[in-house]
């Protein structure tokens, strides 16, 4: 069985070692044998050794050539674990678990990728049912902060997951230990997005400008981020039934929807359309 790898800086890899943590990650998955779960980051297969034991299909993606080709003989080469050598900010999903397929992802997730690589799962068009992530700690509390501390990450996440705080992870927990705390979240993926949502990019650009001072009232911080007449911004803010006067930390996801469907056509979205 080959040896315990040490981790590469080069790839911001800090391996989890706490199996505590490890098993807190699995049961909120939820996972039966009637399960394809996606690894993404096994790493020395701390937890691959406990999704092979619970669920039916185990597809790791490890950038780590490496350690994607000892992962098998390191856990006895399980029959329902298959190991791909990719990034997965690139990697074809269908190409993973097969088109349609449903699937859950599981990862303990390099800081520097983290967000990328959540971001893409969540807006794929064969987006999982639920996500498990290891985070860095600002991320996840960002991702799942409630209305009156919600940021740009907030919205992004939220528009398609209920997302919910699992564990915090102390740096001890790592091997090694990183400079920052952890924690693990889960996504559990919406059928369809919270706030009715026709055209993505736009909804973002106008969140995106939203958020683009966000110590400012609304109104100032819109004007701001898009370009468009402070008058213009109030009527809308107005028709949408949202106070000028509000933070943009401070709106639901359905006031966002109701924004965006009410922001005019001919009025900028963001200072780069």
């Amino acid at each position: 069985m080959p040896g315990i790898r040490r981790p590469r800086k080069s790839l911001g890899q800090h391996f989890l070692v706490d199996s505590r943590v490890a098993n807190r990650i699995v049961a909120a998955a939820d996972l039966t044998d009637a399960d394809t779960v996606v690894e993404i980051g096994p790493g020395n297969g701390v937890l691959t050794r406990r999704l092979v034991e619970r669920a039916g299909r185990v597809v790791a993606v490890e950038l780590d050539q490496r350690l994607a080709a000892e992962l098998p003989a390191r856990l006895g080469m399980p029959g329902n674990l298959e190991v791909h050598h990719g990034d997965a900010r690139t990697v074809a999903i269908e190409d993973l678990v097969g088109l349609g397929n449903p699937y859950k992802m599981i990862a303990n997730l390099p800081y520097y990728a983290a967000s990328p690589i959540t971001r893409r799962f969540l807006e794929s068009e064969q987006s999982p049912d639920v996500m498990v992530v290891m985070l860095q700690r600002e991320v996840g509390e960002a991702m799942t902060a409630k209305p009156g501390a919600m940021t740009l990450l907030s919205v992004a996440t939220q528009i398609y997951a209920e997302a919910s705080v699992v564990t915090h992870v102390p740096a001890r927990s790592f091997r090694p230990p990183p400079k920052v705390s952890s924690t693990v979240v889960k996504l559990k993926v919406r059928s369809k997005a919270a706030a009715p949502v026709e055209d993505v990019a736009r909804f973002f650009a106008l969140v995106r400008a939203g958020f683009a001072a966000p110590r400012k009232q609304l109104r100032n911080s819109l004007a701001q981020g898009t370009g468009a007449p402070a008058e213009v911004v109030s009527a809308t803010l107005d028709d949408a039934g949202i106070d000028e006067r509000r933070r943009p930390a401070t709106l639901t996801l359905a006031e966002w929807g109701n924004l965006n469907a009410v922001w005019p056509p001919e009025a900028p979205r963001s200072r780069a359309n």
